[in-house]
């Protein structure tokens, strides 16, 4: 699947020889994550060709004279689709030569020397686990050297990542972004621009079944156990009174295996709540909360007259949805830090026999994107699993599923930027 990899703007920067060249602020998820030249990127994607020969995307063309503004907004939207295909590769994202470029650009756009350091890695249930690592370390890396510290099972890996987590008043949190795997968790922390921000580890699935992949592993138990009780405690897990006595009952006797498996009763347990945002359902301006799990959107809104209606929204029934920054045209002597505070998304939903179109204003909206992805590989993986013979032809209809094609628009003033998706 595609990344949301966008190039919303770019500056002219003089040359040690009089001339200019173009700096593009590249951002990920809605973070500054680098800023590259073309002649970077071009010897970059020699490299690739070299390797994985014409598997690659096109790159934008050389230009030997003067570039027009539209030959130069051409060439950014190349470069952003470019981007974006280039990472549909698996194969490609886990490269040496993938990998290494990408390193070499985040330390530099930030003025970042490879050194070893101290990172502190927030636990669900408030602990921080300090670890020693290289500043070049990527997410990947920092993950492997948590879990042997942890006694995480190795195999286990691809159910856990590291988060941008946020830390607010009266003890609540805020997960802002999970971390790719090949950023650098110390770069990103401290370029994320955010107040009260670490580096969080946490489960990453949606599909609260899942939890039954993990019952083997006694760190593996510990972690959603942990990330249950601090669920239920921020309230994103709703249980009832009964279900609340019982699950304190079991966290008595240390019962951490029937713990979890009340918890799968508890509405709304394994989901991802987001911060309060607003809608234009049923009427624009709607406050609303959004929780995130189990192949739906739960929507609960509150209503002109301050009732409150929820709203389920299946993801079978979700026909696609795009990620749009509604700001205005970035500073050009210094880009902003991240794209967050004027996003929305959008998608078309299925509803009495015609397709219509639901909007969601939150700075949240590329994590919420990204859980959406993450939905709809896990049933498509999961219904591989249960028929066999289905699996090739799923994967085939997984490669070829709309919600891979991302794509990122920039109209014009360009401080807008949109990524669809479909499912």
């Amino acid at each position: 699947m595609k990344m949301h990899f966008c190039i919303p703007v770019s500056q002219q920067r003089p040359d040690a020889l009089g001339g200019r060249y173009v700096l593009y602020s590249v951002y990920l998820d809605g973070y500054l994550f680098c800023r590259v030249r073309y002649s970077q990127l071009h010897r970059w994607n020699e490299q690739l060709r070299r390797v994985f020969g014409n598997s690659l995307p096109p790159f934008p063309p050389k230009y030997y004279l003067a570039m027009t503004a539209s030959m130069a907004d051409e060439r950014r939207d190349q470069l952003e689709q470019y981007l974006q295909k280039v990472t549909m590769d698996p194969n490609m994202l886990r490269s040496d030569v993938f990998i290494d470029f990408l390193k070499l650009v985040q330390l530099d756009t930030f003025s970042i020397t490879i050194n070893t350091a101290a990172l502190d890695i927030f636990l669900p249930d408030g602990r921080n686990i300090q670890i020693e690592i290289l500043t070049s370390d990527t997410a990947e890396r920092v993950l492997e050297v948590v879990s042997h510290k942890i006694g995480l099972c190795q195999e286990l890996l691809g159910y856990f990542g590291l988060f941008l987590i946020r830390f607010r008043k009266e003890g609540k949190l805020s997960v802002m972004k999970k971390l790719a795997d090949f950023e650098l968790p110390y770069v990103s922390l401290r370029s994320a621009g955010m107040e009260n921000c670490k580096v969080g580890l946490r489960k990453w699935y949606m599909d609260p079944s899942l939890d039954s992949m993990l019952m083997d592993c006694t760190a593996a138990v510990d972690l959603i156990h942990m990330q249950a009780l601090q669920d239920i405690e921020q309230e994103w897990a709703k249980p009832t009174q009964a279900q609340r006595q019982k699950l304190e009952a079991l966290q008595k006797e240390d019962n951490q295996t029937k713990f979890l498996e009340l918890s799968q009763e508890v509405r709304h347990y394994g989901y991802l709540q987001l911060d309060p945002c607003t809608c234009d359902y049923p009427e624009p301006g709607c406050g609303a909360v959004l929780s995130v799990g189990n192949d739906e959107i739960s929507c609960c809104i509150t209503l002109p007259d301050n009732q409150t209606q929820e709203i389920i929204f299946q993801m079978s029934r979700v026909k696609c949805w795009k990620v749009t920054f509604l700001g205005t045209l970035l500073d050009v002597d210094g880009p902003q830090r991240t794209l967050n505070q004027n996003l929305e998304l959008r998608f078309q939903y299925s509803e009495d026999s015609r397709w219509q179109w639901f909007v969601i204003y939150t700075k949240q909206a590329f994590l919420l994107s990204s859980s959406l992805k993450k939905m709809i590989s896990e049933k498509t993986v999961k219904l591989a699993a249960e028929n066999p013979e289905m699996r090739e032809k799923e994967t085939q209809n997984l490669k070829q599923a709309p919600v891979s094609e991302l794509s990122v628009q920039s109209p014009t003033p360009r401080g807008s930027n949109s990524q669809t998706a479909r499912s």
